[in-house]
């Protein structure tokens, strides 16, 4: 009897693990929630050079309910219902509800007027092929007429549209141009783009011919006797783009009687415009059974922790942020042997385009719950570039070795590997990896310490493009207004290097290694000591740079290095305040005129002239740091603040879910602002504090 209570039990517990693995699967979601919708290919069929995304563009009153990307094309569905034509958010009779989310697919269904259920299966299937499965039923009493107007829509710098109806009498190609910014042909970032499509609609027989509409000017519509040149004026994209925007559309007369139904699909499939009349070829498998896809993502997705949230939105958005993650992926290719992220799939800009760099790679000790292989390969890929001399670049990516050499040095990463890849390691438990990455990452520290330390005396600094190197690369207070980042020693770098060596030594220690875990938690100790001793300031209670050649909070005028910055709290994460110190440091965290503002701490004291909420290193919330001082608030038993802390960046990470569903490279600290660059991998950092908060292994 025993043993029959034991085996209910562990079906039960099965079954509960099965179901939080598919809470993407049984959504409810409406527009006013907390759920990202941008799409991209998953890792397994994706491709760097030809990679396209979409955004669900379904929060914009005026716009239509499409697909759009930021460089296009773009697709969606009007209906002529009498003498109306019906595609934007604010013309439907009721709004999309998405009832599944993940990283490459969705599902919605939405009544474009009474009685007419629309049910809609989007799919990125690959960097190369968009799917689009549309459902229409007649739930109504009565007979529905309509006409059914499914349309594409692109920026080209062509003015003829390439349209051929012998080769392809269901569809048509398009020319588009994606054009690389100059990041990224400066650096040689092979990406297509002399582009050209296809767009096919299938299952729906009778479609009326090939129609094409054009618009050359962003204010008003060229070709005004076309009825459907309305369908061009999504104001989302007209704003991104000066070129031409045309489109082309396909309709038929439908009527249906109560009960009936009728469903069709649409397609585009992009490659690289090569010379010669081959044309492109859809690159779907025949029969493709959609359901696969989202069992295939359901298995993804089931290694995630399940956690008991206190309300709706931190779940959509603790989901949400691992769609982000995985989304970001990129199988091996090039010269990366194993997988490896990208900043952001959709939208795509360059230096976002270019390959790995290790503050991005916080973001690992996150995605590692969901796809411990894939975050362990990601610092594989680290390890596979690194020198003889313990050297790794500043990025690393399939078609990028970025050094950036600079006054003889080349520039560097911030030193948060070893930290990584032990947090890696606590989650994923592979002994293997933790012997490569102690290896690796003994180098590396070493490395550090060899070219780092210009006068010798056990304080480190940063080098090479010593701007880019400490991450703070812009609008930071102090290297515009005292003087450039290689001059000073301080609490960023050093804080960093003293985590680098206590890493080292608990891998060490994991390795019977007992000697050379001594050395480096020696070498921590020392580190600190120094710290506490040069860049910790009694009388403002508070760590800042010092000038190297001194160790004077003095450069250019008295105390001009005594900046407030968020630098200054970075010692509470790595250790290295006392308790005696970390409470006053604590007490200017919460007071609300400098750091303890409503979303979060910002990388600049709120008194300072130069602060600015929505600036850049001047003022805003940078998620991952607000992570590491979450993790320090921890450690030294501020489980409240850190709590608090947690909850006013997570509030404003919903805030923007809710309103524009994509996460942000930053946030505003005083109200509910973002910027610049969406759909930011870092971002993803946010399942984290809700793991940490309650004590997930």
């Amino acid at each position: 009897m025993r043993k029959f209570k034991y085996i209910i039990c562990v079906i039960i517990l099965l079954i509960a693990e099965t179901g939080a693995a598919q809470f993407l699967s049984h959504l409810n979601a409406v527009r006013t929630d907390a759920i990202y919708t941008t799409y991209a290919a998953p890792p397994e069929r994706s491709d760097y050079k030809t990679d396209q995304g979409y955004q669900f563009q379904w929060f914009d009153e005026e716009s239509g309910v499409e697909f759009i990307s930021n460089d296009g094309p773009n697709l969606g569905l009007a209906f002529k219902y009498g003498n109306r034509l019906v595609f934007k958010l604010q013309e439907l009779y009721k709004e999309p509800i998405v009832t599944i989310s993940y990283s490459d697919l969705m599902k919605y269904f939405y009544y474009p007027v009474r009685g007419l259920r629309v049910e809609v299966f989007f799919t990125v299937y690959s960097s190369e092929t968009v799917l689009v499965q549309y459902r229409m039923v007649n739930e109504g009493r009565v007979p529905l007429s309509f006409t059914l107007i499914p349309y594409c829509y692109f920026p080209s710098t062509d003015s003829i549209l390439d349209i051929d109806h012998q080769f392809y009498p269901k569809g048509f190609t398009f020319p588009i141009w994606k054009k690389r910014d100059q990041w990224m042909v400066d650096h040689n970032i092979p990406l297509g783009e002399n582009m050209r499509g296809l767009w096919t609609v299938t299952g729906c027989t009778n479609m009326a011919e090939w129609a094409f509409i054009r618009n050359t000017s962003m204010d008003n519509g060229h070709d005004h006797g076309n009825p459907y040149l309305e369908l061009l004026t999504s104001m989302k994209y007209q704003k991104r783009t000066s070129q031409y925007i045309q489109g082309i559309i396909r309709s038929r007369e439908f009527t249906l009687y109560p009960g009936d139904a009728t469903s069709f699909r649409t397609e585009i499939t992009l490659e690289m415009k090569h010379a010669g009349n081959r044309f492109i070829k859809s690159m779907t498998p025949k029969n493709l059974d959609l359901e696969k896809l989202v069992k295939a993502d359901e298995q993804a997705y089931s290694k995630i922790p399940k956690l008991n949230f206190k309300d709706k939105d931190q779940e959509m958005l603790y989901w949400s942020a691992f769609s982000l993650m995985r989304q970001c992926m990129m199988p091996a290719e090039g010269e990366c042997r194993h997988n490896y992220y990208v900043f952001s799939r959709e939208p795509r800009w360059g230096w976002g385009y270019g390959g790995q760099v290790f503050h991005e790679s916080l973001a690992m000790m996150a995605y590692a719950y969901m796809d411990p292989q894939g975050a362990m390969n990601s610092q594989r890929i680290f390890m596979d570039r690194q020198r003889p001399d313990g050297y790794i670049n500043y990025r690393t990516g399939p078609y990028l070795n970025e050094t950036i050499e600079t006054n003889g040095k080349p520039t560097s990463s911030a030193p948060w590997f070893n930290y990584e890849n032990l947090e890696i390691y606590k989650i994923t438990g592979d002994r293997q990896f933790l012997k490569e990455a102690y290896s690796s990452g003994k180098k590396f520290y070493q490395y550090y310490l060899d070219n780092r330390d210009v006068n010798n005396n056990g304080l480190y600094e940063w080098g090479g493009q010593a701007e880019l190197e400490s991450v703070r690369d812009a609008r930071v207070a102090v290297w515009d207004k005292v003087g450039p980042a290689g001059n000073f020693e301080g609490p960023d770098v050093n804080s960093m290097l003293v985590m680098e060596a206590k890493s080292l030594a608990v891998m060490a220690k994991k390795l019977g290694l007992t000697a050379e875990s001594k050395k480096w938690q020696d070498d921590a100790i020392a580190r600190s000591a120094k710290i506490n001793n040069t860049l910790w300031d009694p009388e403002t209670e508070f760590y800042y740079n010092v000038n190297k050649k001194d160790q004077s909070f003095t450069f250019n005028s008295p105390n001009d290095l005594k900046i407030k910055e968020i630098i200054g709290f970075l010692p509470l994460w790595a250790g290295v305040a006392s308790k005696e110190q970390a409470a006053p440091l604590v007490e200017k965290m919460q007071d609300q005129s400098e750091f303890w503002r409503p979303y979060g701490i910002p990388s600049l004291s709120a008194a300072n002239d130069y602060y600015c909420p929505i600036g850049y290193w001047n003022g805003p919330v940078w998620g991952q740091w607000n992570y590491l001082l979450y993790r320090g608030l921890r450690d030294y038993g501020y489980i409240n603040v850190s709590d608090q802390l947690a909850s006013h960046v997570l509030d404003n990470m919903i805030w923007h879910l809710k309103k524009d569903h994509a996460f942000w490279e930053f946030y505003s600290a005083d109200d509910h602002q973002a910027g610049w660059n969406k759909s930011y991998i870092w971002a993803g950092i946010a399942t984290r504090f809700l793991i940490d908060e309650m004590n997930v292994q």
